[in-house]
């Protein structure tokens, strides 16, 4: 039934400011932008909502909604960030980027399965970029997920 992801959505602070890290510094184009001025059960509301695309159609999508409170605060990697899939030879390059743009950035780290870096969004979201290891190919499937699942339950 289910296709793959359409869009994951988070709030923004600065359309503008969020639009240039996601499009001018990660690649990804701002397909569509448009206002919401009443919800679906008729509330009047002043949002605006921006969706970058992603190379298989889905996407990552914004909502500034200045009228509502949002506490932005910075993101700690195991509470929320999103990852996505790179070629390993990005990586050093896009730290490089980072770093002469003054962006929050940390890596290369090595997770045994993926290398990973990891930016902070003008929002305080993290963004990991993560690339396969090709030796960890070899690892799908040595553990059953639903065994582990069962055993940290357990303790």
């Amino acid at each position: 039934m289910i296709e793959r992801l359409h869009h994951a959505a988070y709030r923004c602070q600065d359309s503008e400011a969020t639009r240039s890290f996601y499009e001018d510094f990660l690649g990804l184009p701002l397909t569509d932008a448009f206002v919401i001025s009443e919800t679906q059960t008729g509330r009047k509301t002043s949002v605006l909502h921006l969706f970058f695309g992603l190379p298989d159609g889905s996407s990552i999508a914004f909502f500034e909604a200045p009228e509502q409170p949002f506490d932005f605060v910075d993101q700690h990697d195991f509470d929320l960030h999103i990852a996505l899939k790179v070629p390993q030879a990005s990586l050093t390059p896009m730290l490089d980027l980072a770093a002469r743009q003054g962006i929050e950035h940390r890596g290369i780290s090595d997770h045994g399965f993926i290398h990973s870096v990891y930016f902070r969004d003008p929002n305080g979201y993290v963004v990991e970029l993560a690339a396969d290891i090709e030796a960890a190919r070899d690892l799908s499937g040595k553990n059953d997920p639903h065994e582990v699942l069962a055993n940290w339950r357990r303790n």
